[in-house]
Formats: C-alpha cells, sequence, structure tokens
C-alpha cells in the first residue's frame, strides 16, 4: 500500500495501473488527471511524405492498440477519489460516449472541457477539417474543491498550443505529450495547494511537472520504461528549481 503519509513532493511507480491503482488507499485522491489511449490508431492513414518539407507522422504508438475501455476504471476511481475530488480524463470523440456511459450513473455531475490546439498540424490535402480540438471530460460529486474565478476564465473552452519548443520532451518522444500551461488550469481549478494529484498514465510527466509547480503533491503511474525514466527525471528537476525558488519545502 502506498504510503500517502509519505509524499513529500511526488511517488512514483512503473507497472500495469490497473494493478498499481489498488496500491493507493481509499479517499486519498484530490485530482485524478489522466490522458489515457484513446484508440484511434486503428484510424491513422499512414505517414504523409513531401518533397518541400518534413514528412509527417500520423502514426501513434503502439500502446494506443490497446482496447481502452472506462468501465475498468470505475470502481477504482471511485474508491481513491477523495469526497472533495474532481476526474479530468483527456479523451477523443470516438471514446467520449464510452466514457458518459462508465461515469455518469456514478457522479452527480459529467461534463466536457476542449482544448482547442491553435498550431495543429495542417491538412495539405484539404480534404477534412483540422484536427485542432480534443476534449476532456470532467466527473464530480457535490462538495468537490472548485476555485472558480470570473465568468470570463470559466468557459469550458481552453486554446493553447501543442507541445513544443524547449518543453517537448526529445528522447523519448511522446506523441501525446500534453503541454503544461493546459494541465495548470485544470489543476488550479480543481484542486487546492497541499491536494494530492494522481496521473496513472503519466507518460513524460507533464502532469505531475504542473502539479509541483504548482504546490500540489503528486502520485505517477508509468508502464513504460523509457517514459517512465524520462518522467521521474523532468520531476526531479522541477522538485529542485522549485525548492530552490522557495516555493516547496523539504
Amino acid at each position: 500500500m502506498i504510503n500517502i503519509n509519505n509524499i513529500n513532493q511526488f511517488i512514483t511507480a512503473q507497472g500495469d495501473c490497473k494493478i498499481l491503482l489498488k496500491q493507493i488507499p481509499d479517499n486519498s485522491i484530490d485530482l485524478i488527471l489522466c490522458d489515457p489511449p484513446y484508440n484511434i490508431s486503428q484510424y491513422s492513414t499512414g505517414n504523409m511524405k513531401f518533397d518541400w518539407r518534413s514528412d509527417i507522422n500520423n502514426d501513434v504508438a503502439q500502446w494506443d492498440q490497446i482496447e481502452m475501455n472506462p468501465f475498468d476504471f470505475v470502481n477504482e476511481f471511485k474508491r481513491v477519489l477523495s469526497p472533495c475530488g474532481n476526474i479530468f480524463v483527456f479523451t477523443s470523440y470516438n471514446l467520449i460516449g464510452k466514457w458518459h456511459q462508465a461515469f455518469d450513473p456514478e457522479f452527480d455531475t459529467f461534463q466536457f472541457m476542449v482544448w482547442h490546439k491553435t498550431n495543429p498540424v495542417p491538412n495539405f490535402r484539404k480534404s477534412s477539417f483540422l484536427n485542432s480540438c480534443e476534449m476532456i471530460v470532467c466527473m464530480w460529486n457535490k462538495g468537490h474543491i472548485w476555485n472558480f474565478s470570473t465568468q470570463a476564465e470559466m468557459h469550458n473552452f481552453i486554446e493553447n498550443p501543442i507541445c513544443m519548443g524547449a518543453e517537448r520532451v526529445k528522447n523519448p518522444k511522446h506523441p501525446t505529450q500534453k503541454p503544461i500551461a493546459v494541465l495548470k488550469h485544470i489543476i488550479d481549478i480543481a484542486s487546492n495547494p497541499g491536494s494530492i494529484v494522481l496521473d496513472m498514465f503519466m507518460g513524460v510527466g507533464s502532469t505531475g511537472v504542473a502539479a509541483l509547480e504548482l504546490g500540489r503533491k503528486f502520485i505517477g503511474i508509468e508502464i513504460d520504461k523509457n517514459y517512465y525514466l524520462a518522467a521521474v527525471q523532468r520531476l526531479q528537476k522541477a522538485t529542485v528549481k522549485f525548492i530552490n525558488m522557495g516555493e516547496i519545502s523539504k
């Protein structure tokens, strides 16, 4: 069993989240924020090659081919979530109905957000819409943490470019790495300083970095060894950085 009382800044574990979730105590997590597989690789049209620019990679990693069934997580999510907790899950058009079917009967509220990517991959063939939006399903019960700011800032719509530049982890490259700014926006609304944030599809650790930068504690689980090692390295750097700045105390 993970001893949440021993969390200084973060705890991580490598392995299958369906197994490791059982080690998290009941009612201990204030925010579940995760980005599980979308199962969209089946719709991939393959890479696009051009003579005048670099190729566009439309292939998603092999882990996306593993079936994602939201019903598999209902019981464990409900068990580990605190009475004031929230759940935010990135997903896609093909799975949002399954998330609703699984979780809407279990929580007082089921809503969604849209992340509009201001710099999506161009559609050079001009044969369809640009893939510029991703959905985030949100679930909570009455009495949940909710830091409402202003009416103008609380739309269920956020605009931000995809992860790029220095923020993008180059090795290993995660095809769906999320921007820190988007994650911070959610964490700031749906948790408080000192809250425990859980990401059981941690990838390269972006949720954890965002949580640490906002003074939250973090539990991360990742099955892929290369992603896991990259995530731990990022989290350690983030911890050192903010201890030096005096924003996180040991």
